[in-house]
């Protein structure tokens, strides 16, 4: 999953196994949450913002879940 970031657009089942699987790997708790809400905790669990699909524009150009967010990249 670390090559997520050349990886194509990803969306619904594999979006959501390959968070769980990195959620698992973060000792996060990933029953009942929703897709989004997972994404969110393994953000902050790595030290990032808890962003995924709750901008409209992003400028982190290292997201490895920035295809499948749907936020349009600006520049810096």
């Amino acid at each position: 999953e670390e090559d997520m970031k050349k990886q194509k657009l990803l969306k619904g089942s594999p979006l959501f196994a390959l968070a769980r699987t990195k959620a698992r790997r973060l000792d996060i708790e990933t029953k009942g949450l929703k897709m989004a809400e997972l994404i969110q905790a393994v953000q902050l669990k790595e030290g990032h913002q808890d962003c995924f699909t709750r901008q409209e524009t992003c400028a982190e150009r290292d997201c490895c879940w920035q295809l499948s967010c749907g936020a349009k990249m600006v520049n810096d």
